[in-house]
């Protein structure tokens, strides 16, 4: 929480100004037991009647400047907390905009949801309410408790005799429900994660009727989330009754005593219900204090989780030197390059260059590495060993808005946001016109589809794109790609779900627009990768052959061994490409 602090201390009038109102309010509460005192002894005992009407009228006035200052206090204390929320929202969204793809590689979306949600939703009532209210107590109790041994310590030290164990038990309170809540948010977590994953794969579930499999999976995970709540709930129930039956029974002992002490006249009546209404504003501060102490824990908590987040460190940013390249040209060097992931080498001795504007093509069995390569261009990933260059710099050297501005990807897994199919595509470039949409949708071979639907260009992909079929999505985020006009482009196995005439056609139309831009293909068609400058075949980590189509054909290696299989009925000269997209 004490880092919490730094947010609050940004908007100091808006802390300054309600904390006075708060005094102020308070201080004129001080008054009204006192002047509950005079009007009993002088004006109901002592019979003085021109004081009733002054002491009425300094009632009213207590009352109504108090409405306007708890008003004051109330009302800007919210504001200062909605800051205080948007502030830490704000920032926690920035700081994971920042993190490298590994921080993600092992995240959760339900527990980053959690963080930005529920947890600061707690920070925000803890600094609403929780810690406001607790302050405001801690001076009611203070200064009551001052007032009180000035008219009678006696009485003062008899009614306070259970103060000490209160305290001692919000203190274990505190501890407890602490250890508590932080367990139970633990499993919030793994609800929402539970069910965020459910919903957004429902139709999974559905085709291999696995409903009744994950409605137990959440069952259970919701029974152990029932478990831990009623632990929490037995620990409340522990600590509050003794709280309450402390705190209700320093009234008993203020009758019993007070009224002893009024019989043998060292206390007056008025002495004693000024006493009284002093012993209230000691008696509310420790009934609230296990409800405070409990909202104040799990803020505390809730506020470690979120610093936990901040804390760390990005693997991949700038560095001291960065250098700023308004305009790359796109030549690509990979100088014995390593790459080790989770303590597997996942690339290894990586050598190779490209020149601006031409085309790198990568083929390769599952999982030898083909888009780690490539990741490595963006620096979405460093490298273990050895270094990766653009344009002559190595690539941690570049400014990374600079580098990753000027470059185009569409990734294996192709993710589209619920919004329009031209907003999707203005994602590549905010301020596009709607011509260059359609021209980019038209080289993606997508604007005969897109024609079609109701809306058009207007229509709502839906939630991940699940509206449209896997080859009309990877045809969208190609057209958001293209619109970029990017000097590096990347397509992750981008027309793996297109049939082979489209991507024929869709591939005529790249060669013809890309000419400016260095382009490497991941495919596994020999179809996307013949026309490429140069071909690199992939094994484990490595690059085991290395040149064009026709060099490659002539070694009959690996490459050679896919061509025949995938081309064993036509002949090189026999297959033609189709024309373009018009």
């Amino acid at each position: 929480m004490r880092r919490v602090l730094k947010y609050v201390l940004r908007y100091k009038l808006y802390v300054i100004v309600p904390s006075i109102a708060m005094v102020l309010a308070i201080a004129l509460d001080m008054f009204n037991p006192y002047l509950q005192e005079v009007i009993t002894d002088k004006v109901f005992i002592g019979g003085d009647k021109s004081l009733l009407w002054p002491i009425l009228w300094a009632f009213i006035a207590i009352t109504a400047v108090r409405a306007v200052l708890g008003y004051l206090r109330e009302y800007i204390f919210d504001v200062l907390s909605a800051k205080i929320s948007v502030d830490i929202k704000k920032d926690l969204f920035d700081h994971i905009q920042s993190l490298p793809f590994s921080f993600f590689d092992g995240m959760n979306t339900g527990e980053l949801m959690s963080r930005i949600g529920e947890d600061v939703d707690n920070v925000w009532r803890s600094i609403s309410f929780g810690i406001r209210l607790f302050i405001e107590n801690m001076i009611y109790f203070i200064t009551a408790s001052t007032i009180l041994f000035f008219i009678n310590w006696k009485l003062t030290l008899v009614s306070l005799l259970g103060m000490p164990i209160i305290g001692y038990l919000a203190l274990q309170f505190e501890k407890k429900i602490g250890i508590s809540y932080g367990k139970l948010s633990d499993q919030g977590v793994l609800m929402n994660t539970a069910a965020q994953e459910n919903i957004a794969g429902v139709r999974l579930v559905k085709a291999f009727a696995r409903e009744k499999y994950e409605i137990m999976k959440f069952l259970n995970l919701n029974n152990e989330n029932f478990e831990l709540s009623m632990e929490q709930n037995r620990i409340v129930a522990k600590y509050f009754p003794p709280i309450d039956f402390l705190t209700n029974f320093s009234i008993v002992i203020l009758v019993v005593f007070g009224g002893m002490l009024v019989i043998r006249s060292s206390l007056s009546i008025g002495e004693l219900v000024a006493f009284s209404g002093y012993i209230y504003m000691l008696i509310w501060p420790m009934r609230m204090l296990g409800f405070l102490t409990n909202l104040i824990a799990q803020s505390d908590a809730s506020a470690k989780k979120i610093m936990r987040i901040m804390d760390i460190v990005p693997s991949i940013k700038d560095s001291e030197d960065s250098v700023r390249i308004k305009e790359l040209k796109g030549d690509v060097e990979f100088k014995h390059v390593f790459f080790k992931y989770n303590d597997d080498m996942v690339l290894k001795d990586i050598n190779f260059k490209v020149s601006s504007g031409q085309t790198v093509a990568i083929m390769g069995t599952t999982g030898s590495g083909k888009s780690s390569l490539v990741n490595l261009i963006g620096r979405y990933y460093d490298v273990s060993d050895g270094a990766v260059y653009i344009d002559g710099y190595d690539v941690r050297r570049i400014n990374l808005h600079d580098l990753r501005s000027q470059m185009a990807v569409v990734q294996q897994d192709t993710f589209l946001f619920s919004e329009s199919i031209e907003e999707n595509v203005k994602f590549g470039k905010e301020d596009a016109s709607f011509e260059e949409v359609k021209e980019a949708l038209r080289l993606a071979c997508a604007d005969d589809f897109v024609e079609e639907f109701d809306d058009k260009y207007d229509t709502i992909v839906g939630e991940r794109g699940i509206g449209l079929s896997g080859g009309q999505k990877q045809r969208i985020a190609i057209a958001r790609a293209l619109i970029r006009d990017a000097k590096i482009l990347i397509l992750d196995d981008a027309t793996s779900a297109l049939d082979m005439d489209t991507e024929f056609r869709l591939l005529k139309n790249l060669s013809e627009r890309r000419k400016n831009a260095t382009t490497f293909i991941i495919a596994h068609r020999i179809s996307a990768v013949k026309n490429a400058d140069m071909i690199l075949y992939m094994e484990d980590g490595r690059i085991v052959e290395k040149g064009t189509h026709d060099e490659l054909l002539k070694k009959r290696g690996r490459y050679y061994e896919i061509y025949l299989e995938q081309f064993k009925d036509f002949s090189d000269e026999e297959y033609s490409i189709p024309d373009a997209c018009s």
